[in-house]
């Protein structure tokens, strides 16, 4: 059977374990569930659905520059035209024109009655003292809403809300896949005993095993993958020590809810 490795982080995919392929570079990269998300923050383009949407993207901007294009050629249609200047008077006078006016020459009633007329401006009162000035109130900018969640005090509560996080991530997908291959895996999740709002969860088969971390105080950041190995023998003795399992779904549930 042919070895198959990430283009990511290096590992050698397992049995039964799915790959996505990627374009970067103008090559073919393959890319393991767990690098996924990585692979789309670098740039990199899904092959057959990421392209696809590319090009379908660059068809419809082309579309829309062409649609600009006819809407500004309309507008420039619908402008007017430059008028051509007034044929002067047929009677023999002169016509008004403010840029050449001669008292001399021009009838002054002729003048005022063709002169368009000008609203006089409106009168300002200067004697309101300053202090009656209506001042500009100073720019508040918007207060930026944050949800604050508590973090659980006891360490039972603690794997329970670490547990929910980690159901509501991507990655029980990769559980469930590797346990079509592997079986059942062991699960362990324990609080860190030097970060108070860190929970680590171990999930380990015979020949594989990762360590995930759930910071309670900030679970925006979701679920981080921090070690992965091939045996369990690796493990400290205490992540050995099983106290959640999986569902057919990749789901961590506790043992007591479980049983």
């Amino acid at each position: 059977m042919a070895v198959v490795s990430c283009d990511v982080c290096g590992r050698t995919l397992l049995r039964g374990e799915n790959a996505d392929m990627f374009l970067h570079g103008g090559a073919r990269r393959t890319v393991c569930e767990l690098c996924t998300a990585r692979a789309v923050h670098e740039g990199w383009i899904r092959e057959g659905v990421d392209a696809g949407m590319t090009q379908r993207g660059t068809e419809r901007g082309g579309a829309a520059r062409t649609l600009l294009g006819r809407l500004r050629q309309r507008r420039q249609d619908r402008e007017p035209q430059a008028m051509p200047a007034p044929a002067p008077a047929t009677d023999g006078a002169p016509v008004y024109d403010p840029a050449t006016y001669d008292p001399a020459y021009y009838d002054p009633a002729a003048v005022a009655s063709a002169a368009p007329a000008v609203d006089p401006e409106p009168a300002v009162s200067r004697s309101a003292p300053a202090s009656h000035a209506h001042a500009e109130p100073a720019y508040q900018p918007p207060r930026e809403h944050r949800t604050v969640r508590a973090i659980p005090t006891n360490d039972e509560l603690k794997v329970a809300r670490a547990l929910t996080v980690f159901n509501a991530s991507g990655h029980p997908r990769t559980v469930a896949g590797v346990a079509r291959s592997l079986g059942s895996p062991m699960v362990s999740a324990r609080p860190s005993r030097t970060e108070g709002s860190v929970v680590s969860i171990v999930v380990g088969w015979e020949l594989s095993w990762y360590r995930y971390e759930v910071d309670l105080g900030d679970e925006a950041s979701g679920v981080r993958v921090v070690a992965q190995g091939s045996e369990l023998t690796e493990l400290p003795p205490e992540d050995a020590e099983a106290n959640a399992a999986a569902d057919e779904y990749g789901e961590l549930h506790p043992l007591a809810s479980v049983a």
